[in-house]
């Protein structure tokens, strides 16, 4: 069976750092608050194209309810992942909270 999963995502169009540092005190391009925003603008965008392809099947401008599905689950699971690492990063700034310098 060549039907595989990957086949309807779309590319991942971020960069990878090849060198991670300590991001600099000004909060300068590439940092991670910079990564975190382009992120969260991502599932915003899959959201929002959900939303509108929604829309357009319910008018009755659609007529693939398959690729409205799909794109209703990417943005689902978009959310939860985010909503993990969320998750992650408030867990990781209580125990950084916790510590005793």
């Amino acid at each position: 069976m060549s039907n595989t999963i990957t086949s309807g995502l779309p590319a991942f169009t971020g960069t990878l750092p090849t060198n991670p540092t300590m991001p600099s005190s000004s909060g300068g391009e590439g940092g991670f608050g910079a990564t975190l925003k382009n992120a969260i603008g991502q599932v915003n965008d899959l959201s929002d194209n959900s939303q509108e392809k929604v829309a357009e099947l319910m008018q009755g401008d659609r007529q693939d309810v398959h690729n409205v599905m799909i794109a209703v689950e990417k943005a689902d699971i978009a959310f939860q992942l985010m909503m993990q690492v969320r998750n992650k990063i408030v867990n990781a700034y209580q125990e950084v909270s916790k510590l005793q310098f």
